[in-house]
């Protein structure tokens, strides 16, 4: 296969730029280096187009793969002939490849094989000749009676030879590929309430019908869940004119005696085996399909939830809410160590509630606590109505956000937190996650599974491998785009840096802690395990703030180093410059000078140029401080204070299919949905929103018995307190 050619297709690139490409990742360069440090060897391509061309370069070997040995196992059962040779060279994909090789796979035992074993195969192929001018099915079939193999009457042997038919006709890949597609193209989607008198969360479902090619993905895999969970019967209709008149098509050759007999088993074929398996194809499709469309909308999710601004330099409590176990209190300093803890009941008695104000109260004092987060579980309104009240006896200025708390289970339970805090209980380790989720979301979700942080829709039902693949990929190239400072990083944060295993990861920890913080990039060089092609991929991503050459606390890779020093010298700046930022006209001198000629004069590309420019122009630069700061509270409002009409600012904490939940300040989330985006037509709420957010909303409805609220973006007519749903 012409991989250059068909990714060229797919993606609308050059072959040079895919050439290059599949070279880079064949000399085994991670996708962050090569996005950001060859990006003349592919024409600066961003790290999402990368990682998909790196994925579909995988499906077309594992499919140039399994061609092979499909051709291989024909060919050893001597059955090659050029036609099937053409037809396995022409397939494009792996179904297609599975349809041609069906007829050749051994199989397990069917009506068809025993029929074969009886030495009827022979009848088969007469009857299917269909000769206008031979005997009918039945006078042919008298001259197969062998009781001895089974075949005790005339009848036996045709049905026998019927399902040998039925079973050729079933193995044809050109009726198989055209059910597909009719079935694309024509096919309805069938669920009924498997308990119609059980009311259900699936009850929209219960008499639903919907044409497969325009059935939105989140209904598939609703349905799916239903039909798993024995709420919903689920089918796929098809116009059974239609395609048995396909599998008609294929098998009759004209009026014959045998006419009738090849029609009754084109029938059978269809009814008991290739509908069957082309509705489970069909089903499949359909929930892969879906499937991908959740993933690529967790990935946006989770790349906007970990690419929040971090709140830095702030002192920072955590409140991990509860009932009858308290809420536990953790207070970290502004890099995240943990400075103090405690609990507090400020959901029992008054004494105790009283009690909690005054120990908050001291810790914020004692400590200058400036933010305060809350974790969004059970008692979270509570907790969110106590902290406004402490914080409004202050006479020092302190806020909080409501954050969430989805997987600081996970993370207080797991062995990484035992490690990092062996003797603090479970629930104040989820406390002290809370705390550092507002000081820096993207150092403390990294040491959470993606799927446990809640930002999509049923990840659960989610393909586990797939799913993995696609959030390893955003954590490695939100954490590569960031960089990280090599002497503060955990060992989880650590492992997702491009060239980095878990296990050098820990060793750059130990040889940190056992001879001190690192100096210099180069000094990374002497941790073990930790080899030149390591040090290549990782080196640009890794910040050293005490190192005495500025450029190893930039993104600028040690490659480019000497390209850098010459940049300053031909524009009439230092090293010094750089480190007390008077790098003022920098950018001006080396345009007047003219990219172009400068980049072939230090020996780098232009996109390589641009970058040292605005890299060495603000080292330890955080791309996440250029992005809006987050929303932060001193007052808390109730569901019962809310009314249609009421202008809101609110943080956007998921965008799904259908809409986007926003976190007004009331505890409970209210749904914008996709119709109430925007003024204008919108395919995906993604293509207007993304997590954290921070958005302008009216109140469109409240329901305070189901905890309901129904918000929208687009501004209220005057003397209309809402526009409908």
């Amino acid at each position: 296969m012409d991989y250059t050619a068909a990714l060229c297709d797919q993606f609308h690139l050059q072959p040079w730029q895919v050439n290059n490409v599949i070279s880079l990742l064949d000399e085994g360069n991670t996708i962050p280096f090569i996005a950001r440090y060859r990006k003349e060897a592919h024409g600066t391509l961003d790290d999402q187009l990368l990682r998909e061309l790196s994925e579909r370069l995988d499906y077309l070997r594992s499919l140039e793969k399994r061609r092979e040995e499909i051709r291989e196992q024909i060919q050893n059962l001597d059955a090659m002939t050029d036609e099937l040779s053409a037809a396995l060279d022409a397939a494009a994909t792996l179904a297609e490849l599975e349809d041609l090789y069906r007829p050749y796979r051994p199989k397990r035992k069917t009506r068809a094989s025993v029929a074969r074993e009886k030495g009827l195969a022979p009848l088969a192929d007469a009857i299917f000749a269909q000769d206008p001018k031979g005997p009918y099915p039945i006078d042919m079939a008298e001259g197969y009676v062998n009781p001895e193999k089974g075949v005790e009457t005339p009848e036996d042997a045709l049905q026998g030879a019927l399902d040998i038919l039925a079973e050729q006709l079933s193995d044809d890949a050109g009726i198989r590929k055209r059910l597909r597609v009719v079935g694309q193209a024509q096919g309805i989607l069938v669920s009924k309430a498997a308990k119609p008198e059980e009311d259900s969360v699936y009850a929209q479902y219960y008499e639903f019908e919907e044409p497969l090619r325009k059935i939105a993905g989140h209904r598939v895999l609703a349905i799916d869940r239903g039909e798993r969970e024995g709420f919903l019967k689920v089918s796929i209709r098809l116009d059974p004119e239609k395609a048995r008149n396909i599998v008609h098509s294929v098998a009759l050759k004209g009026e014959s005696p045998c006419s009738q007999a090849v029609r009754e088993a084109a029938q059978d074929a269809y009814d008991r085996l290739i509908f069957p398996s082309i509705e489970r194809e069909l089903r499949a499709s359909l929930t892969e399909e879906a499937a991908e469309q959740a993933i690529k909308v967790f990935s946006v999710n989770l790349r906007h939830l970990l690419m929040q601004p971090p709140v830095k330099g702030k002192v920072a409590m955590g409140l991990d809410p509860g009932y009858r176990t308290g809420c536990k209190v953790a207070v970290v300093d502004q890099t995240g160590r943990v400075l103090d803890t405690n609990v507090i009941y400020p959901t029992h008695s008054q004494a105790k509630v009283e009690q909690a104000e005054q120990i908050v109260s001291d810790l914020i004092r004692t400590y200058g606590v400036q933010v305060i987060a809350i974790g969004n579980g059970t008692a979270s309104k509570e907790t969110e109505i106590f902290t406004a009240r402490v914080i409004s006896k202050l006479d020092c200025q302190v806020s909080y956000m409501v954050v969430s708390e989805a997987g600081a289970s996970v993370y207080s339970a797991s062995k990484l937190a035992a490690e990092e805090f062996p003797d603090f209980d479970l629930t104040l380790r989820s406390a002290v996650s809370i705390a550092r989720r507002l000081q820096d979301p993207l150092a403390e979700l990294v040491k959470i599974d993606p799927k446990a942080i809640g930002v999509g829709q049923y990840q659960h039902d989610m393909p586990k491998k797939r799913l993995d693949e696609a959030l390893g990929g955003v954590v490695e190239d939100c954490v590569n785009h960031v960089g990280v400072d090599v002497n503060t990083a955990s060992p989880s944060l650590l492992s997702h840096v491009a060239g980095l295993s878990a296990a050098v990861s820990k060793n750059i920890v130990a040889d940190r802690e056992e001879n001190g913080a690192f100096h210099s990039r180069a000094e990374l060089k002497k941790v073990k395990k930790l080899g030149p092609k390591a040090f290549e991929q990782c080196a640009g991503f890794l910040r050293v703030p005490e190192s005495a050459n500025v450029l190893d606390n930039t993104a600028v890779h040690p490659e480019s180093y000497p390209a850098a020093k010459s940049l300053l010298e031909e524009c009439g700046f230092t090293l010094q410059d750089v480190k007390k930022g008077n790098l003022a006209g920098l950018k001006q001198k080396a345009e007047g000078i003219g990219l172009g000629a400068l980049s072939a004069q230090i020996g780098v590309g232009v996109p390589t140029l641009e970058d040292i420019i605005k890299e060495i122009a603000l080292p330890g630069r955080d791309p996440r401080d250029e992005l809006p700061p987050p929303l932060l509270r001193t007052d808390v409002l109730d569901l019962k204070d809310l009314v249609p009409g009421m202008e809101l600012t609110g943080t956007v904490r998921n965008v799904i299919d259908f809409g986007a939940f926003v976190d007004i300040g009331v505890h409970q989330d209210g749904l914008v949905h996709i119709s109430q985006i925007c003024d204008r037509y919108i395919k995906h709420p993604s293509e207007v929103l993304k997590v954290g957010d921070i958005v302008k909303v009216w109140v469109l409805s409240v329901d305070v018995a189901k905890k309901r609220i129904g918000l929208t973006m687009i501004p209220p007519k005057e003397g209309n307190p809402g526009r409908p749903s």
